[in-house]
């Protein structure tokens, strides 16, 4: 007899109750059909049920000791393709043989961010990615330039993937309910092949600026170029970083690359 998975705090589990959201979040995945999907955090399957009619390979990774039995009693069709496992550390390209895939879930609050950086550094093999997250992460993920909640995240993952914020979820349908309300996200890679600058510079200047993002640009980016270059004197320093788009940050990024040799 399995026992019942309790939600654990320093795993950042929010177990969700209600089923029509977990279908709704389950049909995310349409969106990219007919490639494999990969569910992280299941806890007991409430979106998992959802995903297993879709007829399409399925891995779960979960990485809570309690969950693992649980889904292997509930679910044993799964049988090897229930991987007990921290995403975080997991190797990808060997999930399904270097082929792509659908990266969905209910995901653990206190990682979201660490998740969405993980599928950056593997964009070659995830051209999809849907779930739930916190509904602040989500609006910062979606905002446009000029708005209040537009920083690092926004940058960093529009530069790859066009990112629509698909509907918000109230705290009660969770166990426990969470202190704030929850969003589910959908992320498509867009048609960009490179990013047309050096990569780790524009990671770089645009995580160093944001540390200072009701500042003008220019101090932010004195830290990289230092205080007296003359590129600084440019007006386009007199803007905050929150007012540059995705384009904007990469122009910025080849004019500042030549001055760093």
């Amino acid at each position: 007899m399995i026992k019942k998975v309790h939600p654990k705090k320093f795993l950042g589990q929010h177990f969700l109750t209600d089923m029509s959201v977990a279908n709704r979040i389950a049909d995310t995945v349409d969106a990219c059909p007919d490639i494999p999907i990969l569910e992280v955090g299941p806890g007991t399957g409430v979106l998992t049920q959802f995903l297993i009619p879709k007829n399409r390979e399925l891995k779960v990774v979960e990485i809570d000791f309690e969950s693992v039995p649980y889904l292997h009693e509930h679910f044993p069709e799964l049988g090897e393709n229930i991987i007990q496992d921290d995403f975080l550390r997991m190797d990808l390209d060997s999930l399904f043989s270097g082929r792509e895939f659908v990266l969905t879930g209910n995901y653990p609050y206190n990682i979201s961010s660490q998740i969405f950086f993980k599928m950056l550094e593997n964009r070659h093999l995830i051209p999809c990615c849907t779930g739930m997250i916190q509904k602040e992460v989500a609006e910062r993920m979606a905002a446009a330039p000029g708005s209040r909640t537009y920083g690092v995240l926004s940058v960093l993952l529009q530069a790859w993937y066009h990112v629509e914020y698909l509907f918000t979820v109230d705290e009660h349908v969770f166990n426990p309910p969470p202190k704030v309300k929850s969003a589910v996200v959908r992320l498509t890679r867009s048609d960009r092949k490179e990013l047309g600058c050096n990569e780790r510079l524009f990671r770089r200047i645009v995580k160093t600026v944001f540390t200072m993002r009701r500042k003008m640009l220019r101090n932010g980016m004195k830290q990289i170029v230092g205080k007296d270059c003359e590129l600084l004197n440019d007006p386009l320093f007199n803007r905050r970083p929150e007012e540059l788009s995705v384009e904007d940050y990469i122009s910025l990024t080849n004019r500042t690359e030549p001055l760093l040799k």
